[in-house]
């Protein structure tokens, strides 16, 4: 069921670039998941078969769509946690591009599955928006019925406000990456990390 569900990130994380241009400056968290939700479960649901046939094209969408809503680079850091301490923004930049690229790939052919029967609520938020992290809070209706509770963090950038995890039903994107690369890191280094990122050899679970 995670699974299924961090692919609905990734459709609410996809929104057009005028749709970012227009909103992301002056919209709260909340309004932004809101206005993507839309956007985006419109385009998928009526263009399935295009995206289907061309796995190129969905790929280019999450590429082009995706990244600007996130904050790759803090993203990354969090990732990485106490194993990226001393390294060199060069090599950040290196990780999190190989993550975005297993991002984009692993999401692009999730998204194929897309139902357009699929329902999100996005609920009240609850107090005002902080803006080192806010939680928006959501739920996703499943195909077999039920509910899972899908919340996405963000916060207020220069850019901004930005995403940088996605709590699926209690779980966090970025805590589960995190207990996987970490320990790799500091066994390994960075570089054999990044290598393997980059080859498709570094297997992470969900």
């Amino acid at each position: 069921m995670r699974a299924f569900v961090r692919i609905l990130f990734l459709a609410c994380a996809c929104v057009s670039a005028n749709l970012f241009a227009d909103h992301i400056h002056g919209s709260d968290p909340v309004s932004r998941v809101e206005d993507v939700t839309v956007h985006i479960f419109a385009d998928v649901a009526e263009n399935l078969q295009y995206y289907t046939d061309n796995p190129g094209a969905l790929q280019a969408l999450v590429r082009t769509d995706l990244m600007p809503l996130l904050d790759v680079d803090y993203a990354a850091r969090l990732v990485l946690g106490r194993a990226g301490r001393g390294i060199e923004q060069a090599k950040i930049d290196e990780f999190a591009s190989g993550m975005s690229n297993l991002l984009i790939n692993r999401y692009s052919k999730g998204l194929l599955y897309f139902s357009s029967e699929v329902k999100l609520r996005v609920l009240p938020q609850r107090g005002d928006s902080n803006e080192k992290m806010t939680r928006v809070r959501t739920r996703v209706q499943l195909p077999k019925g039920g509910e899972a509770p899908v919340d996405y963090i963000f916060h207020k950038t220069p850019e901004g406000w930005k995403a940088f995890d996605v709590i699926v039903e209690g779980i966090s994107y970025v805590t589960t990456y995190r207990n996987q690369i970490m320990p790799d890191v500091e066994a390994n280094g960075i570089d054999s990390v990044i290598a393997r990122l980059n080859s498709g050899q570094l297997e992470l679970n969900e």
